[in-house]
């Protein structure tokens, strides 16, 4: 082989060593790319991950508050849920408040026992439903948040100022709600 030859076979291999290192370079750069690529698709998948993590977690808690919500409402509307009819009924009870006092002045024992009986049977059958008096006497401190005005007199005696002076009308809750304020007369 001659000086040339040789020279040119070293060329040669020089080129292909050359070519297989930048095909290698190219290999691990394109492998690079590859690695970073799956890394980032990674990241992307766990923030997908996560954010429908997020989503699920945030319509669960709403789904919750959705259930004790409307729990709820059907409890308030099981609790009021014949306050129509109480409230129709309590003019009927105010009747008979009235009536006690001019029977009770009658002689006959037998008519006073019916109606009281009678009274008393409506009064309980409307406390099963929940149906229960505001308590206010002569001498209470009036109050604008359960009792109703009906008008102003001048008090009496001094220790009646500002104090209810006489209860008109009875009121009643219904569970916790006042159906009907009480209607009071205060003093000045």
């Amino acid at each position: 082989m001659s000086k040339k030859e040789n020279i040119q076979q070293e060329e040669k291999a020089k080129e292909q060593a050359q070519a297989v290192e930048h095909n290698e370079e190219a290999n691990a750069s394109a492998q690079s790319e590859q690695n970073q690529d799956d890394v980032k698709e990674e990241t992307s998948v766990d923030e997908l991950i996560q954010a429908e993590k997020d989503k699920y977690l945030r319509l669960f808690a709403e789904f919750e508050n959705y259930k004790k919500r409307t729990s709820k409402e059907r409890i308030e509307l099981f609790k009021t849920a014949g306050k129509d009819i109480i409230v129709s009924m309590l003019p009927v009870i105010d009747d008979f408040d009235r009536a006690m006092v001019e029977i009770n002045k009658s002689e006959d024992e037998e008519l006073v026992k019916g109606v009281v009986l009678i009274q008393d049977k409506l009064v309980k059958t409307l406390a099963q439903k929940g149906l229960t008096e505001v308590e206010v006497k002569q001498g209470d401190v009036f109050d604008a948040d359960t009792q109703e005005a009906i008008t102003q007199i001048p008090s009496p005696t001094e220790d009646l100022k500002g104090k209810v002076i006489d209860v008109i009308e009875k009121g009643y809750k219904l569970g916790d709600t006042i159906i009907r304020f009480p209607k009071v007369v205060i003093g000045q």
